[in-house]
Parts: structure tokens; sequence; C-alpha cells
């Protein structure tokens, strides 16, 4: 008897498993449909013997010292910023350049051929942006800050490619976690903590799932695990709608096809991904592995990353009535006992890593304060089994 059946093997239910575990003593099933832990972080070497990450680029950043510190328990760390350069056409030559995104100080200075200043450009970008009485839509976002002819070269293909919708149809929070600078400041990302882990995220979850109470099988979805493997409650990471069969109707998401390539040469990009925001070009980016990893090899591993309507649900949509629908499936999750719901799938949000670790972290907490831990399960156990003799 197992104290808990975890479906899948990714952040959220390998965090949770092994503070179960180790912090309460209870044994743990954690099951995965795929044929491997660690969800869609998850990383090997490729026939050629470069590190790839299967999913396309997962690069790790928080500030929350608190989910790095519990990180660091598993894996050591190689200090990684990332750095992207996006393709569009020069507004000047009308010929491709490559300038880097986020948009920066640099960005509008090389497209336009300018020597702005900080102070210059945020009045350069002010005298553009265009009056929105209230920021509802990922194009009000945008708009609003640096106008129209950078939305049109930047954010509405890109995001259209992405989403299949343009950015008007669009909550607020997609084009919002993309800021606009005015500084030189090119990384992608300006958290307090931007790591990648030394040996790789399939490794680290490894050491994650290590513990002597916790059993692991891939390749084994809910169906078959639900009877053959008795379990007192379930954690559920995947997605909530299949949960309950879909009784509300599906959850729309949207997915990707990864297109690997080895390349017989030591480098491709300058950078570890470049975007083609323009819908000309039918994938979305390109990144390059050895950038991440920091793998000496004298080939090269890329991803060009496709977005699709079909295949295995990637990002939720956020738009209002898919929020709406989400509710009644919420409902229904809070009405089910002994089953917690984890993770971007399982409460139809769009987290970051960090956000996952930390909300992982967070229901165990709940679940300490709540649930007896095995030992009060056996000594109950115990209890009626004496009684019944």
């Amino acid at each position: 008897m197992f104290d808990w059946l975890i479906v899948g093997a990714g952040f959220a239910g390998s965090i949770l498993a092994e503070r179960l575990a180790s912090q309460r003593g209870d044994r743990v099933m954690v099951i995965d449909r795929r044929p491997h832990i660690g969800g869609n972080a998850y990383d090997h070497l490729d026939a050629a013997g470069v590190l790839i990450h299967r999913y396309g680029p997962h690069i790790f950043h928080t500030n929350s010292k608190q989910v790095f510190d519990h990180l660091s328990r598993f894996t050591p760390w190689r200090p990684y910023e990332h750095r992207v350069l996006a393709e569009v056409r020069s507004p000047l030559t009308g010929g491709a350049v490559r300038v880097p995104m986020p948009i920066n100080l640099d960005t509008v200075n090389r497209l336009y051929g300018l020597s702005l200043s900080e102070h210059e450009v945020e009045n350069w970008m002010a005298e553009r942006a265009e009056r929105v009485p209230e920021v509802k839509t990922s194009e009000d976002v945008v708009v609003s800050k640096v106008g129209r002819e950078l939305y049109d070269l930047f954010f509405r293909g890109y995001t259209r490619k992405q989403w299949a919708l343009d950015p008007s149809e669009l909550d607020k929070s997609v084009t919002s976690r993309v800021p606009t600078r005015t500084n030189r400041d090119d990384r992608y990302f300006t958290d307090a903590f931007q790591a990648m882990p030394l040996h790789g995220y399939t490794r680290m979850f490894e050491r994650i799932l290590a513990h002597p109470n916790i059993a692991v099988r891939t390749g084994m979805d809910y169906g078959q695990a639900r009877w053959a493997i008795p379990h007192r409650r379930v954690i559920w990471t995947g997605p909530v709608d299949e949960y309950f069969g879909f009784r509300h109707g599906k959850l729309p998401y949207r997915s990707l096809r990864f297109e690997h390539r080895t390349l017989e040469r030591e480098r491709f990009l300058p950078t570890g991904t470049l975007n083609y925001p323009s819908e000309e070009v039918p994938f979305t980016r390109v990144s390059e592995y050895k950038h991440i990893t920091g793998q000496s090899h004298p080939f090269t591993s890329v991803t060009y990353e496709h977005p699709s309507a079909e295949g295995d649900p990637y990002y939720p949509i956020p738009r209002a009535e898919n929020q709406a629908l989400y509710k009644r499936y919420e409902a229904l999750a809070d009405a089910t006992p002994d089953v917690w719901f984890v993770g971007r799938l399982a409460t139809y949000r769009y987290y970051n890593m960090d956000q996952i670790v930390g909300q992982a972290l967070a229901t165990f907490n709940r679940i300490d304060a709540s649930v007896p831990p095995r030992a009060a399960n056996d000594t109950a156990e115990q209890r009626l089994a004496a009684a019944g003799d």
C-alpha cells in the first residue's frame, strides 16, 4: 500500500514525492506515461553525443532563494544568463537584421541607425506609444509602450504563430512576460538566480527521486495505475480536464513540434536562441544547446520549434472563456477528496519552472498540516487489525 500515487514525474510530482518521502516517511509511487522522468525538462545525449532538451530549451531562473536553495540540494549549478536575438525586417533597408530581444537601447539604435541615450530612447518610445484607455489584451500591452511599428516587427507575427490567435484576442499576460528596456541589458531574464544544472536536468531529477521510499514507473498512465497500484491518495499533475474525463469539454492548449538537428560544426548561433517573429517563417525560434549547457563538442545540436494545435499540451491558452471553463473543473477538483492538483496543466496556468517548484513546496506544507503522516496511518491500521482480532 502506497500512501501516495503521484501522476507525473516532472517538477511538481518529483518535488512533492521527495518531500513526502523524506520529511514524513510516506511511501510514494511516481508514474509517468512518458518513458522517462523529468517532464518537459528532460534532457539526454543525442546520437552525436550532444546534450539536448527533448522538449525545447528550459532555462532556469528565479528570484526565490528558497526555490534555488531547495534545488541546490540535488544539483551543482553552471552560471548561465540567457541571451536572445530576433531576426526582423530592417525599417531602413528592408533586409533581415538580428537585434537583441527583449527590445532595449541597442535594439532601437541598430534598427533605426540612431545613437540615442537611455533617456532619449525612453522619450523616443513614449512619442510612438499609442494611448490605450484600458490595457486588456496582449496588443494593448505592447502598443501602449513602444508603438505600432515595433509591435508589428517583434510581437504580432510571433504571437500569431505561437498561439494561432492575434495578440488582440489574447489576455495581456502573454506579452506582459516580455519586458521593454531603455538600457543595454541584453539578458532575456533579470532574475537574481540564473543557472543551469551542471550535469543536466535528468541527473537532477534522478537525485530528487532517489529516496528509498519512492518507487518510479515510467511508460504507465493513470488508467493502468489506479487499479493496479494500491494507494491512499493521489497527486495529479496532468491536465485537469483529463482527470475528470473531459466532463465539461476539453480545455484549449497549444502544443509544439520539435525539429532536432545535429550540425558538423562547433557553433551555429551567436546566442542561445534566435527568434523569428515573421509569419513568413514557419517556426518561432531555433536554440543551440551548447550555449546553454557549456558542453564542449566538435558538433552542435539545435532545435527548431513549430507551434501546433495537435500534440502534447504545453501552453494553456489565456482567454477569458477558457478561464471560465477551467473554473468549472477547479470546482470539481476542490470537491474531490484525497486528490491534490498541482502544476501547470492541473491548474491551467502558464508557470515557469521555479513557480512550479514553489507551488509544489507550498502544497507540501498544506498536505503536511492536514494529512496524517505514514506513522499515524500505520497506528490506525494496527488498531483496526487488533480490534478485528
